[in-house]
């Protein structure tokens, strides 16, 4: 009873205001009158809201036009953003260009020629909300160009802020905050009491739907670690078993009794938990010294009746072999394994790489079926990831228009794109197929693609950054950017903000590059890059800060672009390509799924298509050990995101 007396006032208010807004006058008297007989006292709410939210808005509209920040603002604070939520998005836009507004009205108003003292203060208000509040906004596209603003000696001139002081510009403006205010200062009349229930509703809705989302989450995660422990719990006592053999026998053998072949086996066996593995253990020899590292060679193909069938059969064939031949790759054993079934594809010509026939396999990439031309592009991205597959490919230069052809016509959310582009990507490790790339305008199209990065997934968008690195290290992939400088700086601009930190560095490494012409230089200059990269610099690592510097040093270079040096440079053969690495993006997301009684994989390629043991040693060519580049600098070598950068950099 305490409870409610104490809030009694205030609950009858919100009942008489409910009444008035819902009409109900007769009502309201018998109320009023009753509480007057029993001494009740009735407060009032919402009185005052009504009356107010016209000169409210009427003043915060007058202090706009005067330009009068700080009244406007008060005014803003105490009226506006007490109504509504400080992440509302409307909210936050239209104050970021309110901002923007006041920090430029003297410019506009004196005609260029303000009062120093005063733009000084404005300017540094503005500088202050960018640090603060603003600061939500500093990974958005629309507003990113406006954080260099504070930092630009003369906006009305800059073509990035032209439009700011156009007449027209205000009067959007103008519109769109009258708008909001009506909106905003209206929906304050809403009864108190219908608010709360309102509230309490959508409240209890959306706890509900988080906590069930909790709930399934964390059943999720305790069938996983209860697999996880089981399987740790079996391992464990079946080590603690071979542990205590293997003791026994250390004893025997000490006690002069000699262990057989046929217990260390078994020992061997229990200490593999797999089909693969324990097909491995058994077939290793413990007569001879050092067998416990050999690994099996996979069996040879008839690679004839293989070719025949993917040119001629069906496409549920076709797709089933080309799964299987990937498959072959990416889960071999790195090392003999791999190397001899990928010597054993090229030595049989398996793509037709130097095939004249019309229909050779290499003519999948335009089949019919998508699945077909999906399982195609992973195979040939499968090949690309291997310095040897990228050497049989890059023989044929029909290869390389192929694919190019392919990534313009694919949807770009389709796994045959993600794939070709892959492929493309690490073709741009070889020096000759990045030559071909610049010559076919390839860096246009990235440009172009990367301008709407929303549509692009995260493997396709970092891909698509280290493709136009690698080409922008190439003293023609420098001048054709420098025919576009606009378009491709402003790309840039845009990435610098991204979170992924491979494509960060894949963005200074463009800038550092195409830096080196002057006329790019002057275009970044123009644009207030440097302005750019010191408002990133402050959210990044070590590593990127220091990168950046390197950035912004070559940003303000006087020296001159030699190509003749930077061709000499490139004459070199292609040692420094990355090693060898096949990324599980390869096989993710498999839309092929064999039905009842078909054949898959390994076991369809060794039941119907065996071959003689065809199987020779192979001299490995000797992988690069590393680059001489400073982990400091932006990169300056062609490089594949599959492979992380740590490996490569000294």
């Amino acid at each position: 009873m305490g409870d409610v007396l104490a809030y009694e006032a205030e609950l009858l208010g919100l009942v008489k205001e409910y009444l008035d807004f819902a009409g109900f006058q007769e009502t309201v008297k018998v109320l009023k009158k009753e509480c007057k007989i029993k001494g009740k006292p009735l407060r009032k709410p919402g009185d005052s809201s009504s009356k107010e939210s016209l000169p409210v808005q009427e003043d915060l509209l007058t202090a706009f036009e005067n330009g009068d920040q700080k009244v406007f603002f008060q005014l803003w604070e105490d009226h506006i953003l007490s109504s509504v939520h400080d992440s509302d998005q409307v909210v936050q836009n239209l104050e970021f260009y309110l901002h923007i507004y006041f920090a430029t009205f003297l410019l506009k108003q004196t005609m260029g020629k303000p009062d120093k003292a005063e733009l000084e203060e404005r300017i540094s208000h503005f500088k202050a909300y960018l640090e603060t509040k603003g600061a939500a906004l500093s990974q958005t596209t629309e507003f990113l160009p406006f954080y260099a603003l504070p930092f630009v000696p003369d906006p009305m001139v800059h073509p990035s802020f032209k439009e700011l002081f156009q007449d027209s510009w205000t009067l959007d403006l103008r519109t769109r905050l009258e708008k909001f205010l009506s909106v905003t200062l209206r929906a304050r009349q809403t009864p108190r009491l219908l608010t709360i229930l309102k509230e309490s509703g959508q409240y209890n809705k959306e706890m509900m739907q988080h906590l069930h989302q909790q709930l399934v989450q964390s059943e999720h995660k305790y069938m996983t670690y209860l697999k996880r422990f089981n399987k740790l719990q079996v391992d464990y006592h079946n080590l603690l078993g071979v542990t205590a053999e293997l003791v026994d026998s250390l004893e025997a053998t000490i006690n002069g009794k000699m262990i057989t072949p046929e217990y260390l086996q078994s020992a061997c066996v229990c200490l593999f938990s797999n089909q693969m593995k324990q097909s491995v253990a058994h077939s290793i020899d413990f007569t001879r010294p050092g067998s416990m590292y050999d690994v099996p060679l996979l069996p040879s193909l008839d690679y004839e009746k293989l070719k025949k069938d993917l040119v001629t059969g069906n496409d549920r064939l076709k797709a089933f072999l080309l799964q299987a031949l990937r498959w072959r790759l990416t889960t071999s054993y790195p090392g003999e394994q791999r190397d001899t079934v990928m010597q054993a594809y090229i030595s049989n010509d398996l793509l037709d790489c130097h095939s004249t026939c019309q229909r050779s396999v290499l003519q999948l990439l335009y089949s019919k079926s998508e699945v077909v031309r999906q399982y195609m592009a992973r195979l040939i991205n499968a090949f690309a990831s291997l310095i040897e597959g990228r050497g049989y490919l890059s023989q044929n230069p029909t290869v390389l228009r192929m694919l190019e052809d392919r990534l313009k016509a694919e949807d770009k959310d389709s796994l045959t794109w993600e794939n070709v582009l892959g492929a493309l990507q690490k073709f741009s490790l070889r020096r000759t197929l990045q030559t071909a790339m610049i010559k076919d305008g390839l860096i246009f199209w990235l440009v172009d693609v990367l301008t709407d990065t929303d549509c692009l997934s995260d493997y396709t968008l970092e891909y698509c950054a280290a493709l136009l690195m690698n080409l922008c290290l190439r003293s023609a992939g420098k001048e054709m950017c420098a025919r576009i400088p606009n378009d491709v700086l402003k790309v840039l601009s845009e990435l610098l903000g991204h979170e992924n930190p491979k494509i960060q560095s894949y963005v200074n490494g463009v800038l550092y590059s195409i830096l080196a012409i002057p006329s790019v230089r002057e275009e970044a200059k123009a644009m207030g890059m440097e302005e750019i990269l010191r408002c990133f610099i402050k959210e990044r690592n070590e590593e990127m800060v220091r990168q950046m510097e390197f950035v912004i040093k070559q940003l303000n270079s006087e020296e001159p672009f030699n190509s003749i040096v930077s061709e000499d440079e490139e004459e070199e053969e292609d040692e420094d390509e990355d090693r060898d690495v096949l990324e599980p993006d390869l096989d993710k997301d498999e839309v092929l799924l064999p039905q009842l009684g078909e054949l898959s994989g390994e076991k369809l390629l060794t039941t119907e298509y065996l071959g003689i043991m065809t199987h020779t040693p192979k001299t490995k060519k000797k992988q690069f050990a590393g680059v001489r580049q400073s982990i400091d600098e932006p990169l300056q070598r062609p490089v594949t995101p599959g492979y992380h950068r740590t490996a490569y950099l000294m």
